[in-house]
């Protein structure tokens, strides 16, 4: 059982204690959401079922209401006939101190026999690069409602022989169709004391099953490379599951600390228990910083793309026919070719059956002050011919709460976020907002994207992303 981990920013500046067996214990509150409206001003914002697997009773759920914020897209035809508006949703509060600020909130869909599940791994945060062990939660009502985070046992913090404790972050949890399982994929950091380890030593990709309402064991992605010595990850990335069940991802890799990592896509076979790496495809490599990070993979029109973080000011595209064999990168540039500016932030695809949008962070005359720029949340439409942003389509997903440019301490950032293909109707933006110079203080927020024509990607809840599934939309 490992040491518990204190949380800042509760009330009346109490820390709240977490650790792997008792979870969080919930504050008195147990309203997740309640009604309001936002107003956001800019130049680039116009403002105008149930539970099959796991048994939960009613009572189980939290009373929600609903924090609504409507924003109108007037930047381009595309815009205007697809999105239909944007709901920004509190899911848990965080930054009245009245509960912990959850991180890494990412989402996916379980179909089951009664309806759709949406099931949701986060954590919380207590510092910089400063996670407690993986929670999980669900909803029956299409996120209007969800139940208390419970503890992932498998991916809590595990004691080392040298007095530091071994746990899991940026866990991305995936709905694998061919084996009706969740596999929850992220990799492992150490912690030495109440920080992150200065020295950490090999860190690899770590996953958890779910299956039926019960966690598997502890598991790590094998790839026996040296290339990876010192680290291999996919963390926080955006995968794909083949219609014949195996999944195509993107590793983050390097044999030393000291150099730049690069990335190649993984083609891994998944039978509903082990994750197995079949084969990686060729290396793409950036000189600058730390080298290309956090890559996330989409098949769109029977072409792969990946998008990189990086560390130049620039993020990084490139195309591929299979999935390990990619063109040369290029920096993302608007559409008249003037590169986005951005600060070693990940970006994410946002896709639609007619159109394509990355979401994303970028420097801004409003945020000029805030840590790496990391708030609003924009999305833009891909020219998937050019691999380019069409500027006339730019639009916010969750606003700059704040002033970015007087008091950006106070300004929440929202640099780690997830996308989800919910239903034909609708997709998701989740981020665990923070404020490192303020309490670590934020809330757990949902984005949905209502379509005005259905996405035929998503097809139905629990698809593999092609619109291949035989259970029931909303």
């Amino acid at each position: 059982m490992p040491r518990a981990m204190k949380i800042r920013g509760h009330a009346k500046g109490a820390p709240q204690r977490i650790g792997q067996g008792g979870g969080v214990r919930p504050s008195r509150r147990t309203d997740c959401c309640r009604h309001r409206r936002l107003a956001i001003g800019g130049p680039n914002a116009n403002l105008p079922k149930r539970l099959s697997p796991v048994a939960i009773s009613r009572r189980g759920f939290l009373a929600a209401g609903v924090g609504l914020a409507v924003f109108r897209g007037s930047h381009g035809a595309a815009n205007e006939e697809l999105v239909a508006g944007i709901e920004k949703v509190v899911v848990r509060r965080g930054r009245d101190g009245q509960g912990p600020t959850w991180f890494h909130p990412k989402a996916c869909v379980v179909p089951t026999e009664t309806g759709p599940l949406a099931f949701m791994t986060l954590q919380p945060i207590a510092g910089s690069d400063y996670f407690g062990p993986v929670h999980w939660m669900t909803s029956a009502d299409s996120g209007k409602t969800w139940t208390e985070p419970r503890p992932v046992p498998p991916l809590g913090w595990v004691k080392q022989s040298d007095g530091s404790d071994e746990g899991v972050c940026d866990v991305v949890p995936e709905w694998h169709p061919q084996t009706k399982t969740v596999l929850a994929l992220g990799h492992n950091v150490f912690y030495s004391g109440p920080r992150f380890s200065s020295n950490q030593p090999p860190r690899r990709p770590m996953y958890a099953v779910w299956r039926d309402g019960r966690w598997g064991e502890r598991r790590k992605l094998a790839w026996d490379d040296p290339r990876g010595a010192s680290i291999y990850t996919n963390g926080c990335g955006q995968r794909v599951v083949l219609p014949h069940g195996d999944i195509l991802m993107a590793l983050s890799f390097t044999s030393e600390n000291a150099r730049p990592r690069a990335v190649a896509g993984a083609l891994c076979s998944f039978d509903g228990q082990t994750l197995a790496v079949k084969q990686v495809g060729g290396e793409i490599r950036h000189p600058a910083g730390r080298g290309l990070l956090e890559p996330s993979l989409v098949r769109f029109r029977d072409r792969f793309l990946m998008t990189l973080r990086a560390e130049d000011q620039r993020g990084y595209v490139c195309a591929s026919d299979d999935g390990l064999n990619w063109t040369p990168k290029q920096a993302w540039a608007w559409d008249d070719g003037e590169p986005l500016v951005l600060s070693t932030t990940q970006q994410h695809w946002l896709p639609h059956s007619e159109a394509l949008w990355l979401v994303y962070t970028r420097r801004d005359a409003s945020n000029v002050n805030v840590i790496r720029w990391r708030s609003p949340l924009w999305m833009a439409q891909v020219d998937v011919n050019t691999l380019r942003l069409r500027r006339d389509t730019e639009r916010v997903v969750l606003p700059l709460v704040g002033d970015g440019v007087k008091d950006p301490d106070r300004v929440a950032i929202m640099g780690n976020f997830h996308v989800t293909t919910v239903s034909p109707s609708e997709s998701w933006v989740t981020v665990g907002e923070w404020q490192p110079k303020n309490g670590l203080r934020g809330d757990l927020l949902l984005a949905r994207i209502r379509w005005n024509r259905p996405n035929l990607m998503a097809g139905t809840f629990g698809s593999d992303g092609n619109g291949r599934s035989p259970t029931r939309a909303i």
